[in-house]
């Protein structure tokens, strides 16, 4: 996958799981995960993960989805 992005910016404010389902269209080779802002996560970095950081408010996109 020479072309796969390893990071969404243009998803920034959409909805979570529409952020989620487009994420996981384009690359399919990671697990792709919707979590509330303020949870707690672990730090360590996989290539094969995204976290989908969402406001609970309004389950719109707060931070831009990227592997890791």
């Amino acid at each position: 996958m020479c072309d796969a992005k390893s990071s969404r910016p243009e998803l920034l404010g959409a909805k979570a799981e529409a952020a989620k389902q487009k994420i996981m269209r384009d690359r399919p080779d990671v697990e792709v995960t919707v979590v509330p802002v303020d949870s707690m996560v672990t730090a360590d970095v996989n290539t094969k993960r995204v976290r989908v950081f969402m406001d609970t408010s309004n389950n719109k996109v707060v931070k831009v989805p990227k592997i890791g």
